[in-house]
């Protein structure tokens, strides 16, 4: 997978939203109007929405929802995976739906990133050692980094779609230090820093028997702002859809025969908003 096939994802996808602002802003406000039901509902079902939202709107794209069920089967972490029809190169999404700060960016499943760093020293600041760790197989997922972030503000019901620049990241990496306290910290993590000492992104310790949250890269969109790129072109205004509640709640106390009378009508909607919006079906 060619990494600049993600990128050209991501610039096409940020020219559709800023030529169609309004299927963005609909989709944005169905995708959190799910927290109405359930205060995690809407990371599940964003994935099922960004993944039809690239097969209806972006032409020259597919997309195929992954699913729970292929957790195991999984090589890497994703959620979608978007094929390019055009040079038909593949490549998988990791969907994350978080409140505007700490981003998880890798889990460090085998548990091996950590220690590597563990091993050269508390406070790395060789050229050469910053090098050799991202050359190192530990940190091949740091060069893989295809999270697809739905950055939300729930009181100024708000979101902003933010791609981690890894390769950024990585250039600009001029140390990296390891530190115990702060913010509450529990464990020790490695923080990695630009020359003018700005935060990137951090390592957190956690072997593999931690849960998500103790181990693996995460980065802050509030603290590590410069490594950012908005696909959205800054924060969404989103509201609730309460109408989409209500088609759910009866959509669950309905026969199949209802829910495709109900899909033929959605159908026809897209259909109409892709004739609005000049987009080829």
């Amino acid at each position: 997978m060619s990494k600049d096939a993600y990128k050209d994802f991501t610039k096409r996808f940020g020219l559709l939203i800023k030529k169609h602002p309004a299927l963005i802003t609909m989709t944005l406000s169905n995708i959190f109007t799910m927290r109405l039901i359930g205060n995690k509902t809407h990371g599940d079902l964003a994935e099922i929405a960004i993944s039809e939202f690239i097969n209806q709107y972006m032409y020259d794209f597919k997309s195929i929802h992954v699913g729970k069920d292929l957790y195991r089967a999984k090589s890497k972490e994703e959620d979608i995976i978007v094929e390019n029809e055009i040079t038909n190169e593949k490549f998988p999404i990791s969907l994350k739906a978080y409140g505007d700060g700490p981003l998880q960016l890798s889990t460090d499943k085998t548990f091996q990133m950590y220690p590597l760093l563990e091993g050269i020293g508390e406070l790395i600041t060789a050229k050469a050692q910053i090098a050799a760790i991202f050359e190192n197989e530990a940190f091949s997922c740091f060069s893989e980094i295809n999270v697809f972030p739905l950055i939300y503000d729930e009181k100024k019901q708000r979101c902003n779609i933010l791609v981690f620049d890894a390769e950024r990241a990585r250039n600009e990496t001029t140390y990296i230090r390891k530190e115990t306290e702060g913010a509450g910290r529990k464990h020790p993590a490695y923080r990695f820093f630009d020359k003018n000492d700005c935060y990137i992104c951090e390592l957190r310790y956690g072997n593999a028997t931690a849960n998500a949250l103790q181990r693996g890269l995460w980065t802050n969109t509030k603290n590590a702002t410069p490594f950012f790129d908005s696909v959205t072109n800054g924060w969404v205004d989103y509201s609730h859809n309460v109408v989409l509640v209500k088609l759910f709640s009866h959509a669950l106390v309905s026969s199949a025969t209802g829910h495709e009378t109900a899909l033929k009508e959605i159908k026809s909607d897209i259909a109409r908003l892709k004739q609005a919006n000049g987009i080829n079906a």
